[in-house]
């Protein structure tokens, strides 16, 4: 049952202690603003946390929870460390002094961390095993991980399973993707997370393979007495190559999901299911800063979706693993194969894209899969020589295959071995390669997680930044890999080509990704299709249901500071000049985002800013027109006037006019389905 608890507004916002009985032990950490908790207990030698926000109610300050009590703990080579355990001690501190850092892409390019860090030292009274589990809560946001310390003459271990859950309410609905099979789908190629999100559906229902959800994972916690839903955004950040990827287990039927990690198939069956990890230091101070880490759980919880989108924990509670060796600058690419297929990749139609990309002014183009067959190292060299000529970047799509897929896609085994991927960098760099594009991983085993490393170290000797596809969720690696620049990890543009349904999902889809997927991680979703009919020729295959300015929205919506659009040279005379203007200058960085209006997967109105100029998109995914008043008062003085894109009152015909705030400094537009609106200064 959800606890509401009220209590004096003059408690302690570090910490308090509660002696609930003789054998339990309960402590308190709240957010800098005092507005969002933890309560850590240990109780007969189990350890669980709750977490909730605050809200002030007259005199009173009322507790919301919105994670009841859930389980922590790990088992290993160490033994069993979620039960028998012991609080010895506890370290609470908030320094009152915020980290600032930069972000190169994201959400925000300028970012404030101000949390408070607690430390919980337990001991197993067994086997005297010591290990601390580490808080750090900031406002609306919390991020936990294990620290195993050694014991004895033991300085390495396995952890082979997790205890820790997150025990959602009664009634919590969620917006989640389920794991799928390891090695299913086309030739092998998942678990990739591409999978159909449930949408609003009771978070205990059952996965579609049994074998639980994803990372991110949305919920809306159901209202009580009166009060506005609550949410929880639930994911993991700061996973390397030492450790594995992890998502969530289905839900118990009282709805208390648990840390999963990889399965045994995943990887083509090789390698651990578990974490190998290292113990290093002497252990007298437990609060050393050594090896044995676990990723971090990430919680982000409020109200209201506005922290739910705007949330920046995935890249707060993680640094750098290494300098940049050159300056990376965000790029938008020019992409045959999204429209045109397979079939473009030659020569002459790559020369086609790049000649797109000059003319839109964009900084690349993708030469994707195929072209090592069909166009070979020589001719390449051409097109990149070419390239240097129109003053476009190239980038190169590569098939991670070592030995886990079945893909026939060139390019094999240039990637899975140091010694073949480091001389294919060399080669890419000798000719002006700014990044790659590498395709169809594994799976989230520890095995697969150095892969993804390894690439990301190597490519950036040679200042060679990298997206990748058929892919796991990156966890923090915007922060962590200064050359990594984005990754598929959804049901991406290329399902419009291949489905009709997918198609007529589109609008709904887009309305969802900002809240979830695009909320702790860059999506290289490979968007704004702006032809009708989906074939070179704009005469067949499937449809695109959604209007123009909804496409050029997407530009917006979806972060990724790479992005390969959906452009066809055949747009440049056949679109609006207005549209193609649009994405001669849409950004693909970002300075600052901000959350406005919404409801995951029927309609979003969004800011986002680059330097002094803010773009705010209305996109509605529901079947009636949306009337909606925004105020932008927080972003223009009264009166000021914007570039307005809209689709005109039939929702067909895509316009550009001028519209002004008002003396409040808000606007009204009418925004038809499947439609959009774009404001600009």
């Amino acid at each position: 049952m959800r606890a509401i608890v009220k209590s004096s507004t003059f408690i302690c916002y570090i910490l308090f202690f509660i002696a609930m009985s003789a054998s339990a032990q309960t402590k308190r950490v709240l957010s800098p603003d005092r507005m969002t908790y933890i309560d850590f207990k240990v109780e007969g030698g189990k350890a669980s946390y709750a977490a909730g926000y605050r809200c002030i109610d007259k005199k009173d300050t009322i507790d919301v929870q919105m994670l009841e009590p859930s389980p922590l703990g790990l088992k290993g080579t160490f033994g069993d460390l979620t039960q028998g355990l012991k609080l010895l001690d506890s370290e609470v501190k908030h320094s009152g002094h915020p980290r600032i850092y930069h972000l190169r892409q994201g959400k925000q390019s300028k970012i404030t961390y101000d949390p408070v860090e607690a430390k919980f030292l337990l001991v197993n009274e067994q086997s005297k095993v010591r290990f601390t589990i580490e808080f750090q809560v900031s406002n609306n946001n919390i991020a936990f991980r294990y620290h195993l310390l050694p014991y004895g003459e033991t300085l390495s271990a396995v952890v082979t399973e997790e205890a820790t859950g997150f025990d959602m309410p009664t009634g919590t609905k969620a917006f989640i993707c389920p794991q799928s099979d390891p090695m299913i789908g086309w030739k092998r190629t998942k678990p990739s997370y591409e999978e159909d999100y449930i949408w609003d559906e009771f978070a205990t229902t059952r996965s579609k393979y049994g074998h639980g959800w994803t990372f991110p994972c949305l919920f809306r916690v159901p209202s009580w007495s009166g009060q506005a839903d609550g949410w929880v955004l639930i994911s993991e950040t700061g996973v390397t190559g030492n450790y594995c990827g992890s998502h969530l287990s289905d839900a118990t039927p009282s709805g208390l999901f648990r840390i999963a990690y990889p399965m045994e198939g995943e990887n083509n069956g090789f390698g651990s299911t578990g974490a190998q990890i290292g113990l290093s230091g002497d252990g007298t101070s437990p609060y050393d800063d050594v090896s044995g880490f676990t990723p971090w759980r990430t919680i982000t919880l409020g109200p209201s979706l506005k922290p739910i989108v705007e949330t920046t924990i995935a890249w707060d509670v993680v640094e750098p693993l290494y300098e940049p060796s050159i300056h990376y600058k965000g790029s938008r690419n020019t992409w045959s194969w999204i429209i045109w297929q397979d079939a473009s990749i030659n020569y002459k139609d790559q020369v086609a894209f790049i000649d797109l990309a000059a003319s839109l002014g964009w900084e690349g183009c993708l030469i994707d899969g195929g072209w090592f067959k069909n166009i070979g190292r020589q001719r390449m060299e051409k097109l990149f020589d070419y390239c240097k000529q129109r003053g476009v970047n190239p980038w190169v799509w590569y098939n991670s295959n070592g030995g886990w897929n079945d893909a026939p896609q060139c390019a094999r085994h240039c990637m899975s071995n140091s010694i073949s991927r480091k001389a294919e960098m060399r080669w890419l760099h000798a000719h002006g390669v700014a990044g790659i594009k590498v395709d169809f991983f594994a799976g989230d085993k520890q095995e697969t997680m150095r892969l993804y490393e390894a690439i990301l170290s190597d490519a950036n000797d040679y200042g060679i930044q990298v997206i990748f596809h058929g892919c796991t969720l990156p966890r923090g690696w915007e922060r962590m890999y200064p050359n990594y620049c984005s990754s598929e990890a959804v049901l991406a543009s290329e399902n419009l080509v291949f489905s009709q349904g997918f198609c007529d999902m589109e609008a709904k889809n887009a309305c969802l990704h900002p809240f979830v997927r695009n909320a702790t991680a860059s999506m290289e979703y490979g968007g704004t299709v702006l032809q009708k009919r989906l074939n070179r020729s704009n005469d067949g295959g499937s449809t695109r249901r959604t209007s123009d300015v909804f496409e050029l929205a997407t530009a917006i919506a979806f972060q990724s500071s790479g992005q390969n659009f959906a452009l066809t040279p055949r747009n440049l005379t056949e679109q609006p000049q207005f549209e193609i203007d649009f994405m001669r200058q849409v950004p693909t960085t970002w300075d600052e985002t901000r959350f406005i209006d919404g409801y995951p997967g029927k309609y979003i109105v969004m800011a986002r800013r680059k330097a002094a100029r803010w773009y705010i998109i209305a996109m509605n995914a529901e079947p009636t027109a949306k009337k909606l008043s925004i105020d932008l008062s927080a972003f223009f003085p009264k009166n000021t006037p914007l570039a307005y894109l809209h689709d005109g009152i039939d929702g067909k015909s895509p316009s550009k006019t001028t519209m002004n705030t008002d003396k409040k400094g808000c606007v009204s537009v009418t925004v038809k389905p499947q439609c959009a609106a774009i404001l600009h200064n």
